[in-house]
């Protein structure tokens, strides 16, 4: 099927084996423009703002505050005392890849301030997904008090950092000024430089809906942005220890993640910049 291989190369979600599931979610989209399969792959041709729509029926966008625990604290606790240490006079840069509704961006705010290790205006969080829908929602920040985003989020952060608003939680100002939003495809080159040199990057639960080819290239396109010695955190059934892509693994008691090996040039621009 040429749809397959037109969403493959755009956004590297395979379905060229799973062509039932494919239907199953546009075929509502397919009939609604009256539209084969055929002339809908023209149609994404000749209309590219159709991609945002597909894009929205394909991506999976649950996600929950404070997901993760073992990451959380391993990341709170070890790295962030040591980016403190090495940071000297500029902030520090984490990016959330595939952030979708942004809860763990803003989770990740919460918890830099729990540490009360960067003082306010010293922490910049990118989040990032490629479907504009749940970027646009993220950036509002609000979410509705029986939703399931806040399965896990302790009673004590709900109360200190969200107010109360229009039947949900709205996320507080001093929150939400640490965490711009913007939309981005992991497997376009040409969209990384808006991200920038971080120091930290979480991209957890995407590569699983990946092919290895795509995996890699995702994972390049992440070491490409990540400072020598920086770190990437995936989700829990995510590897990447044998692929030699310039990782470490590290384990710890609870979780693993990995570091960016640098080379030594890498490290004398990482010191002088």
């Amino acid at each position: 099927m040429k749809l397959s291989q037109m969403i493959y190369d755009y956004c590297g979600l395979h379905y060229k084996d799973r062509l039932p599931s494919l239907r199953d979610k546009i075929s509502k989209r397919v009939v609604e423009l009256g539209l084969s399969y055929r002339d809908y792959c023209n149609y994404l041709q000749r209309t590219p703002s159709e991609w945002e729509i597909l894009v929205e029926l394909l991506t999976i966008n649950e996600t929950y505050f404070y997901r993760e625990e073992s990451q959380l604290n391993e990341c709170c606790s070890i790295i962030l005392p040591m980016m403190k240490r090495k940071l000297r006079d500029r902030p520090l840069r984490i990016w959330s890849a595939a952030c979708s509704t942004g809860e763990e961006p803003y989770t990740l705010a919460m918890l830099i301030q729990e540490t009360g290790l960067f003082p306010m205006g010293t922490v910049e969080i990118i989040g990032s997904d490629i479907n504009k829908k749940v970027i646009k929602k993220a950036d509002q920040g609000w979410y509705h008090k029986n939703s399931f985003a806040f399965r896990r989020m302790p009673e004590h952060l709900l109360e200190k950092y969200f107010n109360v608003e229009n039947g949900g939680y709205q996320i507080n100002a001093s929150i939400k000024r640490m965490v711009k939003f913007q939309e981005l495809n992991l497997l376009n080159e040409n969209d990384l430089p808006q991200i920038g040199e971080v120091d930290i990057i979480f991209c957890r639960n995407v590569l699983i809906y990946f092919d290895q080819d795509t995996i890699k290239r995702v994972i390049r396109n992440l070491h490409q942005n990540l400072k020598p010695n920086g770190y990437l955190f995936l989700g829990h059934a995510e590897s990447i220890t044998e692929m030699s892509l310039g990782f470490q693994k590290v384990d710890s008691s609870k979780t693993f993640y990995y570091r960016k090996e640098p080379n030594q040039n890498e490290t004398l621009r990482y010191i002088s910049g």
